[in-house]
């Protein structure tokens, strides 16, 4: 997933654009908020099971940050079906031949699709797999978001076992700080990731409070 300006558009944002269309997101009424409705609505019409991962899950589940594109996962039948019956309603391939790497021709919205069954990070087997959408999915203001523990587990097997996905990791660490998550949580995890959230649950909790006034610890280096 990209992490960026909100959208794919010919239009490049400046500094400030960017961070307004942020806090718009962030509220709910951002561009990609309303592409994420339109394909919600989309989904539930042609009776397509869905859940939404990524960032947008992040903020849905208390992390704010920018993202550029949707991550929904579906099943493979979901998969097919979306090919069948929306492309070419509103959605497209972004290059010939793509599966998954799909976009709102609308307004040019990336939608990365992940199908259940998948191993997230390298993408070698491994006890932790992409759910299917209906045994990992809890509804937040009217969108199937993944439930915060299958997130921090995808999260973690991904950032364990992809070096290029060391966000990942650090999306986790947040999600600890902001949620006060303990570390007992890790018993609600698969064993395969839990001396990982366990590693960065001592992180979090050793680190200086950033957020309090007086301290110094928050600066960009």
């Amino acid at each position: 997933m990209n992490e960026g300006v909100i959208k794919e558009s010919l239009h490049t944002y400046s500094v400030a654009e960017t961070y307004e269309e942020g806090l718009r997101l962030f509220m709910g009424h951002g561009e990609l908020d309303q592409t994420l409705a339109r394909l919600v609505r989309d989904l539930e019409q042609h009776g397509i099971d869905y859940m939404v991962v990524g960032a947008i899950a992040l903020i849905a589940h208390g992390y704010k940050r920018f993202t550029e594109d949707i991550d929904i996962v579906l099943s493979a039948d979901g998969l097919h079906t979306f090919h069948n019956e929306l492309i070419g309603l509103g959605y497209a391939p972004q290059f010939p031949g793509a599966m998954k790497r799909l976009r709102s021709t609308m307004d040019g919205v990336s939608i990365d699709v992940i199908t259940s069954g998948e191993y997230p990070g390298d993408g070698k087997p491994k006890p932790v797999v992409v759910p299917d959408p209906s045994s990992a999915s809890i509804e937040i203001d009217g969108i199937r978001i993944v439930t915060l523990e299958k997130l921090i587990e995808l999260k973690l097997a991904s950032g364990m076992t992809a070096p290029h996905r060391l966000r990942d990791l650090a999306d986790v660490l947040e999600l600890i700080r902001i949620r006060k998550l303990g570390a007992d949580y890790a018993e609600q995890l698969d064993p395969y990731v839990r001396s990982k959230y366990l590693e960065l649950w001592s992180a979090a909790a050793t680190a200086p409070a950033l957020d309090e006034p007086g301290s110094e610890g928050g600066a960009d280096q």
